[in-house]
C-alpha cells in the first residue's frame, strides 16, 4: 500500500497551522442553501490513526442520498502530517482525506465530516477546512459539543437547541432519534445551518449517527488494519 507523505509546504508548527486558519477562514462561504437534503449524492468522511506508527487511514464513502445504498468507497493511508494541538486537528488529517476524495469517480456531492466547522473555537473546523481547500459544500456533524453550551432539545427526533458560544450560535444540538442524546451540527461552508439540520435528519432513519459517518468510521478502521498488518510496533 502506497503510503502519503506530509504535502510540501505543509504547516510544521502551531504558528503555522494558525495563519493559515486565518487566511483560508475569510474565504468560508455561509450564504449559500447548499444542495436539497435526500438528493444527489452525499459523502462520508472520517480518519483513524496509529500513532505508534505514525499512520492515518482516511476513508470516502458516497451514498444515494435518498437510498443512502453506497455508490464507492475510497480510502487513503498517510504519515500523520502535524502535531495533536486541540483546535489544530484538521492539519493531522486533511491530507489524507483530500487523497481519499481525489481517487472518487462518483460525487461526493455534499460532504459529511465527523468532526465541526462554524462550532470551533476560531470558527474553522474540518469541515470548513475541508470545504475551502475543495469548494464542496460541506457540513460537521460531531458526537460531543465540544467547548460550546446548549440547552437540551425536546426528547423527540427532529428537536434541536442552539450550540452557544457566548450568544452567538455556532451550531445545533439536533435529536436524531427520540429520546438518545443528540449530536451536533456545524456548517462547514456552502449550506446554511437549516439544511445542514435537514441532512442530518435525512441521514439519520435508525441510528444517532448519519449513515455516512457509520459507513466511513467502519471503512477507515479496516483501512489502517489493512496497513499496518504483519508490522511491528514503530514499524
Amino acid at each position: 500500500m502506497t503510503i502519503i507523505e506530509t504535502p510540501a509546504g505543509w504547516p510544521a508548527d502551531e504558528t503555522e497551522a494558525l495563519a493559515v486558519q486565518d487566511e483560508l477562514r475569510g474565504r468560508v462561504v455561509l450564504d449559500e442553501p447548499g444542495p436539497p437534503p435526500g438528493s444527489g449524492l452525499v459523502t462520508g468522511v472520517d480518519v483513524a490513526y496509529d500513532d505508534e506508527r505514525d499512520l492515518v487511514a482516511a476513508a470516502a464513502v458516497v451514498l444515494d442520498a435518498r437510498t443512502l445504498r453506497v455508490v464507492e468507497e475510497a480510502t487513503a493511508v498517510g504519515r500523520v502530517s502535524f502535531p495533536y494541538v486541540p483546535g489544530l486537528l484538521a492539519f493531522r488529517e486533511i491530507p489524507a482525506v483530500l487523497a481519499a476524495l481525489d481517487t472518487l469517480s462518483a460525487g461526493p456531492g455534499l460532504v459529511v465530516c465527523d468532526g465541526y466547522g462554524q462550532a470551533h473555537p476560531r470558527r474553522f473546523g474540518l469541515a470548513s477546512h475541508l470545504g475551502v481547500l475543495t469548494g464542496l459544500p460541506v457540513i460537521g456533524v460531531a458526537k460531543n459539543p465540544f467547548t460550546f453550551t446548549y440547552e437540551q432539545p425536546d426528547t423527540r427526533r427532529g428537536s434541536a437547541a442552539p450550540l452557544l458560544a457566548g450568544h452567538e450560535e455556532v451550531g445545533r444540538a439536533l435529536r436524531t432519534r427520540d429520546g438518545v442524546k443528540p449530536v451536533f451540527v456545524s456548517v462547514g461552508h456552502r449550506v446554511t445551518l437549516d439544511n445542514a439540520c435537514a441532512h442530518t435528519l435525512a441521514l439519520t432513519p435508525r441510528y444517532r449517527l448519519p449513515e455516512t459517518t457509520r459507513h466511513a468510521d467502519s471503512l477507515c478502521r479496516r483501512a489502517l488494519q489493512e496497513a499496518t498488518a504483519g508490522q511491528g510496533s514503530g514499524a
